[in-house]
């Protein structure tokens, strides 16, 4: 069975906490904020992995492994808010199937890792 891919944008305007709610497969994914994708991590490298929805793959980027490590394994089944932008997808938070929740950066302004070690912490 495929898994579907689950996406929500956040409103410009009124709350960053309104939500209009769709879905989209990764293979259809445009430049957008505030989305949320589901699939299963096929392939991990530090704190990149490929997700897969059954109906393409892409490459989730959680930040430098020096500001923080992230805990995903292969096989593993995922959900991913953040954007996507120059071919892959910036992370924001994760969450795993047991209710855990990673965050990785607020969605607004830059990366707290921006000004390189020793900043933003």
């Amino acid at each position: 069975m495929k898994s579907a891919i689950f996406f929500t944008l956040i409103s410009l305007g009124i709350t960053s906490h309104s939500l209009v709610n769709a879905q989209i497969p990764i293979r259809e994914l445009q430049r957008n904020t505030g989305i949320s994708i589901f699939g299963e991590v096929k392939d991990v490298v530090g704190n990149e992995f490929i997700l897969d929805d059954g109906t393409g793959h892409i490459i989730v980027d959680a930040g430098p492994r020096w500001y923080h490590q992230i805990n995903v394994t292969s096989g593993e089944k995922i959900t991913v808010v953040g954007k996507y932008d120059d071919d892959d997808f910036d992370a924001y938070t994760i969450r795993k199937n047991n209710g855990e929740v990673i965050q990785i950066r607020q969605p607004d302004g830059p990366p707290p890792w921006a000004g390189g070690r020793g900043q933003g912490r």
